[in-house]
């Protein structure tokens, strides 16, 4: 027993002597420093600087001015971030951003703003899309909103139904939204823009007729340059009837004829056939010391030249260059026709030579051209 148990306890103590280390290593190691501070990192690589990629400067102005859009902006702050805006793009990712956050909804005003931006820049794409939107009601309506939606589609061909849809919607709305003078006269005058041709004339004219029946019955009291619309539309069209109607309804509406309404009148008088009125239009414009248009002379001395009014033409003639203005060549070679079928052949020559001293565009080519009819209507 006693050798066993001394066996045991020679084991027990060899265990332990194993679990211990060295006497010399546990000091050495106890007085090391730990720190892994000391521990050096392997060195890390740089990155490329082609691979940095730097913000331009559109990004870095937009993250300036969301910045600057604290939360719980208004729309005010909105208007106000979109008219300092000079660049239409950034404009429009300030306008889709705020129209992104929660609790905000663009009114009128910013899509004005917005509007606005895009056209003075040019974007048509963008105010076709905003267009789109506030047909489809993203806004409340508006008459300033309306009418820059309305000019801008006048001023493009394949808008140009877009801007009477957007009248349309005008047309239904309460009285706060509904057309004024400006929407009147933008699309009077697109209206009138196509009215190049007689053919083409008779087209629109139906729509200038709707147009002046809505406005009077909208109570729009239309100026001036409205009523002189609505005169040459009916001139070009040779209603001179509906265009005398409305020259005389114009004292109703407070407004005085100018040297347009006179010229409108006295041109499709003299288109009409009815060159004595035409001719009484002229004195009275004259008398109150209007100057017709070149185009409003030309048709009048032609006029008067067909009717054999030779003298009157003559006359007419001679104010039209007293006024700085060059009658063209038709127009010369009508009158001096004419007094070449009259026997005045002359006559005609001396009249050529007057003309010629005193108008500086008929030039030397123009008036041996002239000259040369003039000797053939004789010899003939």
């Amino acid at each position: 027993m006693s050798a066993t148990l001394r066996r045991i306890i020679l084991l027990s103590s060899v265990k332990r002597a194993w679990n211990l280390p060295p006497p010399c290593l546990s000091s050495a190691v106890s007085r090391l420093p730990i720190s892994f501070s000391s521990i050096s990192s392997p060195p890390q690589s740089n990155p490329s600087p082609s691979r940095i990629r730097t913000r331009t400067p559109l990004e870095t102005q937009f993250e300036t001015w969301v910045q600057n859009l604290k939360p719980g902006f208004t729309h005010p702050d909105v208007v106000a971030a979109l008219r300092a805006q000079s660049d239409p793009d950034l404009a429009y990712d300030i306008f889709r951003w705020t129209a992104q956050q929660r609790g905000y909804k663009h009114n009128h005003e910013a899509y004005h703003s917005m509007m606005k931006q895009a056209i003075a820049g040019k974007r048509n794409k963008f105010a076709e899309t905003l267009i789109d939107e506030v047909v489809a009601g993203a806004c409340e309506m508006s008459v300033p909103l309306f009418n820059t939606i309305i000019r801008f589609c006048c001023g493009r061909k394949f808008l140009f139904n877009r801007a009477f849809d957007v009248y349309n919607k005008m047309l239904r709305s309460d009285n706060d939204s509904r057309p004024d003078l400006e929407t009147y006269t933008l699309l009077l005058s697109s209206l009138l823009k196509r009215f190049n041709k007689l053919n083409v004339c008779y087209v629109y004219l139906h729509a200038v007729r709707s147009l002046t029946k809505q406005m009077k019955s909208s109570g729009v009291i239309p100026d001036t340059y409205v009523l002189n619309m609505i005169i040459k539309a009916y001139a070009k069209c040779l209603e001179v009837d509906e265009a005398l109607r409305v020259f005389r309804e114009m004292p109703l509406y407070g407004s005085e004829p100018n040297a347009y309404t006179y010229g409108y009148l006295t041109k499709g008088l003299c288109e009409k056939g009815r060159v004595e009125q035409g001719l009484g239009f002229y004195k009275e414009m004259r008398s109150k010391g209007m100057v017709p248009s070149g185009s409003c002379y030309m048709v009048l001395i032609c006029s008067l030249a067909m009717e054999r009014r030779l003298d009157e033409a003559v006359e007419v003639v001679f104010d039209m260059l007293a006024n700085s203005l060059s009658p063209d060549m038709l127009t010369y070679n009508t009158v001096l026709a004419e007094l070449c079928r009259e026997g005045r052949g002359n006559e005609a020559l001396e009249l050529l030579e007057e003309w010629k001293k005193r108008d500086p565009v008929m030039g030397e080519r123009n008036y041996r051209t002239l000259m040369d009819e003039v000797y053939f209507m004789n010899k003939g």
